[in-house]
């Protein structure tokens, strides 16, 4: 499991399971895309106080296993995440 996050005055560990279906359950993840999604991922936890402890994939759906800090809410951290890969995936993989 993941290491606690110490601050200057707490310390916390949360951990959030998100999961993701596609529009219509449509299969389109593939093991490009889905190598893909991690980097971006990678390029989300630098920018932002989140960090992925898990991510997996199926052909209709991605799961992810966020620890963040409690300064960001969960919508803050749904709304990043979909926004952000949603946008560098339509732009690596426009088909």
């Amino acid at each position: 499991m993941s290491e606690h996050i110490l601050k200057r005055h707490n310390k916390t560990l949360l951990l959030y399971h998100l999961v993701f279906p596609l529009k219509y359950r449509k299969g389109v993840i593939t093991d490009d895309i889905g190598e893909s999604l991690k980097d971006i991922c990678i390029e989300i936890s630098e920018r932002y106080e989140m960090n992925f402890v898990e991510i997996g994939y199926e052909s209709n759906y991605v799961h992810f296993l966020v620890q963040s800090v409690p300064s960001l809410s969960v919508s803050e951290i749904i709304m990043k995440l979909k926004s952000i890969t949603a946008k560098q995936l339509f732009q690596q993989h426009p088909k």
